[in-house]
């Protein structure tokens, strides 16, 4: 049974309630997302899970018949921002995508967030920027029986120096899945330190939800 039929197209807010789940968060991490996706269960649970597990195709499907579900991900998730974003929040905010696991160098690095920024308004483009670069690869966080801490993370994050300037407003630091909040307390880290007092926003196409119990599946 799956448990939505339609992406969200509105942004909710991660509060007191959620945060729990992303115990790196604090009180003062302001993060927003659009569906919730349960791990372990496949693409027929939710549509969100759908969306989510095509959007992280890897790129060695490049040139097989998988590559179209990645590509429709990609676009369905920028048509969810575009919808939930307002006009006005778009020319403020400076869009930077969390890097993936893969460093730029290495040729499967997934590209997926950038072109999900790029698609979400063309024209005009806001001002989007791949400030945070990795500088070698880490194993995917769902890949390791011991995951890796913010400050473990951030210490292989540096910003590229052409991007820096101007600084921004305002940032909107983009990624596909919450799940522990280490990735975004590193990210949002490194920018706090380079643009002291400039308001970072998590925005992310899913937050990772407990796994749901079927009731009806417990023998009483």
């Amino acid at each position: 049974m799956t448990s939505d039929s339609t992406f969200p197209q509105r942004l909710t807010k991660v509060d007191d309630l959620a945060r729990p789940d992303h115990y790196y968060l604090t009180a003062t991490d302001d993060c927003y997302f659009l569906g919730e996706y349960t791990a372990r269960k496949g693409y027929a649970f939710s549509t969100t899970n759908q969306l989510i597990l095509n959007f992280k195709k890897p790129v060695s499907a490049r040139n097989t018949p998988q590559w179209k579900y990645k590509e429709r991900a990609i676009g369905e998730a920028a048509a969810a921002f575009r919808t939930a974003l307002t006009g006005d929040l778009l020319n403020a905010l400076t869009l930077v995508p969390v890097p993936p696991s893969k460093a730029k160098a290495d040729p499967l690095y997934d590209d997926r967030l950038l072109r999900m920024l790029n698609a979400i308004r063309p024209k005009p483009a806001p001002d989007i920027r791949e400030l945070i670069v990795q500088r070698a690869n880490m194993a995917a966080a769902h890949e390791q029986a011991i995951r890796p801490k913010p400050d473990e993370i951030a210490a292989n994050y540096t910003l590229d120096p052409a991007l820096r300037t101007p600084p921004p407003q305002a940032i909107g630091l983009f990624d596909d899945v919450l799940t522990s909040g280490a990735h975004f307390r590193a990210a949002s880290g490194v920018l706090q330190q380079a643009y002291p007092g400039v308001r970072i926003i998590g925005l992310f196409i899913a937050r990772r939800v407990p796994e749901a119990i079927d009731w009806g599946e417990i023998e009483l």
